[in-house]
């Protein structure tokens, strides 16, 4: 079976970011720690600006994965035609 995903979670979908969860142990992380606080705003505007092409191709990904499942599904559907005497 054709297996597919666009590689983007909901979140980032729609907010045009990650979510970086906070864990209960205070031990910082690389990513968390490398954050600029200051250019950090302008980043997220800039994920914004960016966000409707992430949509777009998440459209084109997801109409290339639905039209390849029905080619492989068309390609093995077999045609059979009932009457009413028969069981089924």
């Amino acid at each position: 079976m054709i297996k597919s995903s666009h590689d983007d979670t909901p979140f980032s979908l729609t907010y045009g970011t990650e979510a970086i969860i906070p864990a209960e142990i205070r031990m910082p992380t690389y990513r968390t720690a490398v954050v600029d606080v200051v250019h950090n705003g302008e980043e997220l505007w800039l994920n914004l600006d960016l966000l409707e092409e992430r949509h777009e191709r998440a459209a084109i990904r997801e109409a290339k994965a639905k039209l390849k499942m029905t080619k492989y599904y068309n390609a093995r559907v077999r045609d059979i035609t009932l009457r009413p005497e028969d069981f089924v």
